[in-house]
Parts: C-alpha cells; structure tokens; sequence
C-alpha cells in the first residue's frame, strides 16, 4: 500500500514522502480501515516539524529521530477487517478515527491503518468522507473544553477566540448546538463565515478589543493566536471559567505556567484544556446529523500533495480544517 514516510524531522515539502509500505494486519482489538480522507493537525505538524524541541521525545521519538513512520491521526473511512474481540464494527462499516494518545498508532496518511477499537466512531450519513476526517481531533477538543472543562450551561454567554480556525469552527456550533450567546473573535476576512456559523456576535479583532469593549462571559475558549492571560482573566465573569485548547506557544506555556496561580477559590478558573481519552464521538455523530454541527474545510489536497497541504496549514490562516483524499 502507499504511505507517507518520514524519517527525520524538518520542513513538512522536504521530509514526507509517499512511498510503498507493508498493509498492516488488524490484532485483536483493532479495526483495519480502508483511509478515504484525512485532515491535517496541529499534532502532526509538531511531530514532523520536531519543533518546539521537547516534542521529539513523545510518541517514542528521539533528539534524531522520529518513533512515528506515518503520521496522520484524523481519518475516514471503511472498515475493511476486525480484530477477534471486536464488538462495535464489521467490514463494510463507515467510520472516522482519532489515532492519537496512548491508545492509537497514528498512520492515517495511508491507504489503510490499523488502530484500537476504542479510537473509532461511526461516520455522520450526512457527511462525505472528506468532511467526516476533518471532525476527529478538532470537534473532540471543542466539545470537551466547552463541556467538561467549560461547564457550559444554556443562556451562557461564550467567547470564542480564534473562531474561524478549525477548533474554532466547531467550538462556535457546538457552544450554539447548547444553547449558549456566542461571540466569536476573528479577522476581518473571516467575519461572514463565523456569523454563517450561528454565532450571536461577531469581533473583529482588527477593529475591536474584546478586553476593552467592557463585555464579560461566562466561559472563554481561546482555540489560536495570542492574546495575554490577564486579558482573557478581565473579560471573564466573577465566576467565569477560561479554556485555552491552542493558539501560539506563548499563549499556551503563560496558561500553563500561570492559570492556576491566577485561579480563585469560588471564582474565576483558569486553565489548559487536557484531553479526556473516552473519545464522544456518539454525540458528535447526534449533532451533526441533527444538522447543528458542520465541518469547514478551507483546502483538499491529494495525498502526493501531503508535504504542500502542511505547509499551507503552518501558515495558521486555514478557515477550518485541511483535508487530505487517499
């Protein structure tokens, strides 16, 4: 079958290359899937740039080398065999997948992949195969910071910074599909897609401060660029609770390094969002298919073009997701 390989770190054009490797085989617990599309991911940008350096060291890898092949952790596709003990899928099934954290092998920029089980959920049937491989990591994080982290309740009043990103996309519909006020923060350009998307308000961040307009929320979720943990701590409500899921890594190592400190005993809360490895993608599929939730895909890209659909994703301009065709 064909992959894409990488075996050294760099830039995305000059170390992925699309070569022909062995089909894996299914072992008990894990589902073999036929890939039809993937999409790009902040994850896997990292694990092939080797940047910043500490991330090197997961997933198995070394200062040189990296412990992954074939990257690629947001899939769809067919199931096309299982494992012995597998009990929710049989060949033929439509599915999407997220290959990541202790429990997934990753390999998803292939013709097939092999992973647990556990990291598969049954494809919405109102999505194609490209649409569905753009849902995995980006909406999982959306509805945990909203949900778990967020404790989002209906009538809130919700920021979204980074609104048009592909977080973004889904943590603005997601937060509406909950019955929440949303305010999306964005650039100019991206203004008619975050309001096509149900949010309540828009902010152009090129023309306004949301930390200046005097306006504060119930809960903040900061999905990309930069803005100061202070800034966001302002605009929360007396208990409002603030989420940071990505953006710059300034953004995320001052949430890191300062959210608890500035967290206060029965009020404001601060934090970065941990992923819960119980994947829900069953009220994800409800939300789509109730046509609440909908993917934005900015680019596809064919999967010789892999290195190409990276280095147009590193721009970090992308309107939702980068998807890639197997």
């Amino acid at each position: 079958m064909k992959a894409v390989v990488f075996t050294k770190y760099g830039s995305p054009k000059d170390v992925l290359h699309l070569e022909e490797v062995e089909k894996p085989v299914p072992h008990d617990d894990e589902v073999l899937v036929k890939v039809l599309a993937a999409s790009v991911t902040f994850s896997n940008l990292l694990l092939v740039t080797g940047k910043p350096f500490f991330v090197r060291f997961m997933e198995g890898g070394t200062f040189r080398k990296p412990g992954i092949k074939t990257p690629g952790s947001d899939i769809a596709g067919t199931v096309e065999a299982v494992g012995r003990t597998v009990k929710q899928f049989q060949p033929g099934d439509e599915v999407l997948g997220y290959l990541a954290g202790d429990d997934g092998k990753k390999g998803g920029y292939a013709e097939f992949v092999c992973s647990p089980e556990k990291t598969f959920g049954l494809k919405p049937v109102n999505l194609t195969c490209e649409q569905a491989a753009a849902v995995p990591e980006a909406a999982l994080v959306a509805l945990q910071a909203l949900r778990d982290d967020g404790q989002i309740q209906k009538g809130q009043k919700v920021l979204v910074y980074g609104a048009s990103g592909g977080i973004g996309t889904f943590t603005v519909q997601i937060a509406r599909a909950f019955g929440a006020n949303v305010t999306g923060v964005c650039s100019t350009k991206n203004v008619d897609l975050v309001h096509s998307l149900g949010a309540d308000h828009v902010i152009d961040y090129t023309k306004e401060d949301f930390a200046k307009n005097g306006q504060q929320y119930d809960l903040i979720v900061a999905t990309a660029g930069y803005r100061s943990i202070y800034d966001y701590k302002r605009a929360l409500k007396p208990t409002g609770i603030y989420v940071c899921t990505g953006g710059a890594w300034s953004q995320l190592f001052q949430a890191l390094l300062l959210a608890k400190r500035l967290s206060e005993p029965g009020g404001k809360k601060l934090g970065v969002l941990t992923m819960n490895p119980n994947f829900d993608f069953a009220t994800l599929k409800d939300l789509i298919e109730a046509d609440k939730v909908k993917p934005v895909i900015d680019r596809i890209y064919p999967l010789s073009e892999t290195g190409e659909a990276f280095m147009y994703y590193s721009k970090r301009h992308a309107r939702g997701k980068v998807v890639i065709t197997i």
